[in-house]
């Protein structure tokens, strides 16, 4: 009696605890598995992929259980641990490009990924692991006669050596597009966002499926858009929910260069899994290759204006250039040997950004984004965004502003960086203030890139300044996610159908020995009762004849009696 009270009520602190244990269980579901891949699992299947880039080539070894056989979900698939719970990953340089005069090697080159992976597989599973071998920029800029050398080289010589499944289709080229939409699956799926069962308090979207009926809307979660600033270029790739409209045909033949429509799911009749995504790359509007276009254009301009003003502004040291992109005092040197110009930074955000608007090359088209590009309506009340790489570099590495984005609090903090001297910039680097990747490249270009991240999202995107869904980030739940999961997640869609017909086989089997099963027992049931009918019958006939028997047995005199139907002396008759 006092014990039961106890147990029954709650302390704050249980409370607390199932609180934090509620909100952080859907978040932990979503956690990819770490642990050890077992191999000895008969019921787990095996994918490999071969990314062939311009630097250099990996491959990754993918793994899945068994599909349930519910044509509503996809395969669960995850990168492959090794023993000691890392993934299995391997890497080789230099790229697959680098072969382009000597085509007859690359099934060499790739042969260590290849058994590197396969040591790896179970032996028993290797013909049925599918091996997908996919080029991206290095290769897209060689011939396609080159490109064809390369490839066909692949397609005859990796069936001779490995008993992969692997086709002809398997090895390819892909477009940018294609690279984009693939990364778009792999971060969605790794969120979670194609599972769409409902729960409590997660964002939803209404979708007007593509090629369906106009009026049908699909109601499910709501997907990430992704950001992606690397060097060279920039992509931002998110789904379109809404039917689009365009301005006039021209953007309508643009948009299908820019917009994929695909089905996810195995069962190419279900709508659930089909999607429509924008997915756009701009090459030179990366953060290394911004800043080289802006050096050129200082380089030009200066030199144009010192001719017409007869003036030696940055040619020597002593007369810098003042740039507003480099932090306050630091002195630098860009152009050619042959015409160097010395610039002395004012570390000056606002100016800086005003200074870098011309580069994003907008245009007064309605719905276009960088360099004049069609970009279809963005739902900003109703959308989350996700910014790798220099989107969170320029807010993490020395600003430690990464993770969930405030405009307002990011141009305040790079504000003060660039206004601040250069040599307490270099004392904080030294003490060890800043991210332990950073390095002086990134201190001495972290104002330009913080402004050219902030004028790409705001004015190029054209993302408003109290947008409050983009999340900068290195890793999705702990982990790089590759493109490569969504290639292999998109080109092994239709293998439940496999799982899903196994089961329909069953179901059916089952069916029909239950019907079988019936109509045994029906026609067991009928060859009964005529055993049972035939029984009674003989029994009849068997009576009859001993009746006859007896008759003949009687004296003569009784014969008249029965022929005339009298009434007959008591007979003594024995059956």
């Amino acid at each position: 009696s006092q014990v039961l009270p106890r147990l029954l009520i709650p302390s704050l602190r249980q409370l607390l605890f199932i609180g934090l244990v509620v909100h952080f269980h859907r978040h932990l579901a979503r956690v990819t598995d770490v642990e050890a891949t077992d191999t000895s699992n008969p019921n787990l299947n095996y994918g490999l992929v071969v990314d062939c880039g311009s630097s250099g080539s990996r491959v990754f070894v993918y793994c899945w259980p068994r599909h349930n056989g519910n044509p509503h979900e996809l395969l669960d698939i995850r990168q492959m641990r090794d023993q000691h719970r890392k993934p299995v990953v391997m890497k080789i340089k230099p790229g697959i490009s680098e072969l382009a005069t000597t085509p007859e090697k690359a099934s060499d080159y790739i042969y260590p990924l290849l058994s590197f992976a396969a040591q790896h597989i179970p032996k028993n599973k290797h013909q049925e692991t599918p091996l997908y071998i996919l080029c991206t920029a290095g290769m897209r800029i060689l011939p396609d006669s080159q490109q064809e050398a390369l490839l066909e080289d692949l397609r005859t010589d990796i069936p001779v050596h490995f008993n992969f499944l692997f086709s002809d289709s398997h090895v390819e080229v892909i477009s940018g597009k294609q690279e984009g939409v693939y990364a778009w699956i792999g971060i969605n799926f790794v969120l979670g966002r194609f599972n769409h069962v409902h729960n409590d308090g997660e964002a939803v979207v209404e979708v007007q499926v593509p090629g369906g009926d106009q009026q049908e809307a699909l109601v499910r979660k709501r997907t990430a858009g992704v950001l992606d600033m690397g060097g060279v270029s920039t992509q931002i790739a998110y789904e379109v929910p809404k039917t689009v409209s365009f301005a006039s045909p021209q953007q309508e033949e643009v948009a299908k260069n820019l917009l994929a429509e695909f089905n996810l799911g195995c069962d190419a009749h279900r709508t659930e899994h089909v999607y429509r995504v924008y997915v756009s790359t701009f090459l030179g509007f990366g953060g290394n290759a911004a800043r080289q276009r802006y050096e050129e254009s200082l380089v030009r301009n200066t030199a144009t204006r010192n001719k017409l003003l007869g003036q030696h502004v940055g040619e020597s040291v002593e007369s810098p250039l003042l740039d507003p992109c480099l932090p306050s005092d630091l002195q630098d040197e860009v152009g050619p040997p042959t015409q160097r110009l010395y610039l002395r930074g004012t570390g000056d955000f606002d100016q800086c950004r005003q200074l870098l608007q011309p580069f994003l090359n907008r245009t007064n088209e309605t719905q276009t984004s960088l360099n004049g590009i069609y970009q279809p309506a963005i739902d900003y009340s109703n959308s989350q965004f996700y910014g790798f790489s220099e989107f969170y570099y320029c807010t993490e590495d020395v600003l430690r502003m990464g993770g969930d984005y405030n405009s307002s609090k990011y141009a305040r903090a790079a504000k003060s960086y660039c206004a601040t001297q250069w040599r307490t910039l270099k004392e904080r680097f030294d003490s060890g203030l800043y991210a332990s990747h950073a390095d002086l490249h990134r201190l001495k270009y972290q104002c330009f890139k913080s402004a050219w991240m902030y004028e790409v999202f705001h004015s190029g995107f054209s993302f408003p300044t109290n947008y409050k869904n983009l999340k900068t980030a290195l890793l999705v739940y702990d982990k790089e996610v590759q493109w490569t999961l969504g290639a292999i997640l998109y080109r092994t869609r239709f293998l439940p159908l496999r799982d899903i017909q196994q089961e329909s086989l069953k179901g059916a089997h089952s069916h029909w020995r239950h019907s079988f099963s019936f109509v045994n027992n029906h026609y067991l049931f009928l060859a009964c009762f005529f055993i049972v009918l035939l029984s009674i019958l003989l029994y009849l006939l068997r009576l009859r004849r001993i009746h006859r028997r007896a008759a003949q047995r009687c004296t003569p005199s009784a014969v008249p009696w029965l022929e005339e139907g009298l009434g007959s002396p008591t007979l003594p008759i024995n059956l």
